[in-house]
This record gives C-alpha cells, structure tokens and sequence, in this order.
C-alpha cells in the first residue's frame, strides 16, 4: 500500500523574542520545542492515530501538515508533493485534498450562518457546481451524517454537541477530500454520543476510502478506529505500532502508564498498575537524555543520560527506550 501522507524529521519550534532573558539580558528566550523530530507515514485508506498528554505537539502537526504553521525543520510530503514549497495557488489545491474537523463544533461554526451556508461554503471557494448542484450536495450530506433536510435552515446553536459536529463533518467532506484530519473530534461530546461520532467517522471512511489523521488523548477511542498509532510525549514519538500489537504488547514505560488508566470493562480484575510522577517537563528545557526518565519508574541512570532513537523491535512495532536494550 502507497503512502499517502509522509512526515519525515519534523521540528517546530516557537521562539519568544520577548522572553525573560531577552528583557534582562538582552537575548533570546529559549525556545519551546512543540515537535522536535518527528516520523511517520499514512497509507490511503488508512487511520492512525496520535496519542498523547495535552502539550504534547499532536495538534501542532496537524497544523503544520496544513500549513497553518510553517516547519522549523523536516520535510512533509503529501501525494509526492513536498508541503513546505506549495505556492498560494498549489494550497488551495492542497486544500480540496485535505480537510480538518476540530475538536469543539461550538467554537468551529459561524453562529451567524445557517446549516446550509456552513456546509456550502467549502463549495463557493472552490468554484463547485451551479446553485442547484450545490444545495443539492448539502442535503446529501445533511443525510450521508445523520442529519435531516429540514436542518439546513437553521443555526448552529438549535443543534446539541454530538449535531454540532455531524455538521462540522458534513462541511469536511463537502468538496471529496482525500484526508481528513481529525484534532480530537469527540473530547468535547457526551460519553454516550462519541460512539455514535467514531461509528460514523469509520462509515464514511470506508464509503469514500479516506484517510484519517486521528489526534485524541483517550487510548481507548484511538482503538475504536485507528490501524496504527502512535504515543507522543514532549514533542516526540516515543512509540508506534499496530494498534491490536500496541495494545496487547506495549514496549515503552509510557505507553504503558498510559493504558493502565484506561477504565476496563471488568472492574474485579486486577490489572498492573504503572503509576505516573510528576508533570511534564518545560518544553524549553527538556531533560537531558530520555524525556520521559524524569517520570518513568523503570528508569535506569543511562536514561538520563542517553537520547534512545525511535527503533524497531519488532514488525512495525517500534519504541524510543533504552530499557529495551538490556534485554538483548
């Protein structure tokens, strides 16, 4: 299978010019490292899924494959086009390719534009069909996301959440984007209707053969829908893989705390606890050595010294930790 979307050593870094240093000293803050060096691939039709505390740098890429933000470092390539060298013209093009669905359908639609407005809009941009053809593509999309003709004339604050942002799917997929990427697209619903979300997001996937970027901090959606993910801490992939293979054999220390907080549906069964300390580190200063050894209760004192590289141990299942090493 072809990659679709390829990321390779991608650095962002935000550099405050007005930062303490600058002012008392008259140099320049540190900056905070959002990614530094990130790897990946997507393959067409494909899910996968970056996982991850807040802060981590999971959103940051997203903007970044979008050209919200520009590279610091590193190179991004989508359909064997280099990202970073698009001009104006090119982006509007990347555009009806790749879409986005944010994470608060509140705060992502226009209170002032009816339903029918919303989703036409990606249309009228992009010079998409006659009126007819266009009111016509916003009731098939009105349907194809669970939602009603009678929808298309009203305002987004009539609809719930879980409404809110069918909609906001509905305008993703309203000029046949070949990606989509998704920046935590349930966080912000009710338990009970995120499943209705994920169930509907892997529908039109496999109807229309999309391919997903599924940015979330919940492991436990990420298995409902990804083939793949990967677990970001403090700007870094510190493990990927299969996700039945991530689940069911974690290498990393992290990866590992992290699934140890996700609710089991049997509550009587003891599962091994991995307890976190602390709070993740200042992204302008990160640790010397691994970024997680500060936390980690496996550490050993190599891990405070030694950077470990993102390697494979296994088939596509890959881990950035030294602990891995020693059982060589």
């Amino acid at each position: 299978m072809e990659s679709f979307l390829e990321v390779h050593n991608v650095k962002k870094y935000f550099f405050d010019h007005r930062g303490l240093l600058e002012m008392v000293f008259g140099g320049m803050a540190p900056p905070v490292r959002a990614v530094d060096g990130v790897s990946f691939q997507i393959r067409r039709g494909e899910c996968v899924g970056l996982v991850g505390e807040s802060g981590c740098g999971k959103t940051t890429i997203a903007r970044l494959i979008l050209r919200i933000y520009e590279l610091t470092e590193g190179e991004i390539w989508f359909e064997g086009r280099n990202v970073k060298t698009l001009d104006r013209s090119d982006l509007k093009r990347l555009y009806q390719r790749v879409q986005i669905i944010f994470q608060d359908p509140r705060t992502s639609l226009d209170p002032r534009m009816k339903v029918e407005q919303i989703i036409g809009e990606p249309l009228e941009i992009h010079g998409r069909g006659t009126r007819l053809e266009k009111n016509e593509k916003v009731l098939e999309l009105l349907s194809l996301t669970g939602l009603s003709p009678g929808h298309a004339n009203r305002f987004p604050h009539e609809f719930s959440g879980g409404q809110q942002q069918r909609i906001a799917i509905a305008r993703a997929l309203a000029i046949d984007p070949a990606f989509v990427i998704c920046d935590e697209p349930v966080s912000a619903l009710d338990v009970s209707i995120q499943g209705q979300i994920l169930n509907l997001l892997m529908d039109l996937q496999e109807k229309f053969q999309l391919s997903y970027l599924f940015i979330t901090h919940d492991l436990s959606v990420a298995r409902h829908i990804c083939n793949r993910i990967g677990v970001m801490y403090l700007g870094k992939i510190m493990e990927s893989g299969d996700t039945d293979d991530l689940f069911e054999r974690p290498f990393h220390p992290y990866t590992k705390a992290l699934l140890s907080a996700v609710p089991h549906p049997e509550p009587d069964l003891v599962l091994q606890q991995t307890p976190l300390r602390g709070e993740p580190p200042d992204p302008r200063h990160p640790p010397q050595g691994c970024r997680f050894s500060g936390r980690c209760p496996e550490a050993i004192p190599e891990c405070r010294e030694f950077e470990p590289d993102l390697k494979e141990w296994e088939k596509g299942h890959a881990a950035a930790c030294l602990l891995l090493g020693e059982d060589e």
